[in-house]
């Protein structure tokens, strides 16, 4: 299945751990990665006085479920020194989202899919549209029409 991920962090190498999300998911089987640029963003939501983060998207194709991909994300962001329990209000080694599974919705008590917030994040949707502006969302709205609607908003 196709899919897509956003990628933050503000401490430390968080490109180097970029670099290891995507050697981690190819040596998984993952095929078909494409990555975005690496974006510099304000933090959103934050605790004040909290660093720009740098953000990227990145998609593939997976043969294992999206509970499975999840699970590896959330080892690797544990890997890179992210504690289980964390605030999203509070700077982070990597944050691993993933934003959307095929045209597909997951809503269970551990995932999410379409991300909930992904259509109101510029973080996420900038470099998503960059490297898959074809991909959709579940209602048939491609990356590209979230982010151009996204961009009025911010106007």
């Amino acid at each position: 299945m196709k899919f897509a991920l956003s990628l933050g962090g503000n401490i430390g190498d968080v490109e180097k751990r970029f670099d290891m999300v995507e050697k981690t998911l190819a040596d998984a089987g993952v095929t078909e990665l494409r990555r975005s640029c690496v974006y510099v963003t304000a933090p959103v939501g934050c605790v004040p006085g909290t660093p720009d983060f740098k953000n990227q998207a990145l998609t593939g194709e997976c043969k294992n479920s999206p509970e499975e991909l999840f699970a590896l994300l959330q080892s690797l962001e544990r890997l890179s020194g992210r504690p289980a329990v964390h605030s999203s209000r509070e700077s982070r080694t990597l944050d691993c989202d993933l934003i959307l599974w095929g045209d597909e919705v997951i809503d269970t008590p551990l995932l999410t899919v379409p991300h909930p917030r992904a259509r109101q994040r510029q973080f996420v949707l900038e470099p998503l549209n960059e490297i898959a502006p074809e991909m959709m969302f579940p209602d048939g709205t491609t990356v590209a029409q979230a982010w151009a609607l996204l961009q009025k908003d911010l106007a």
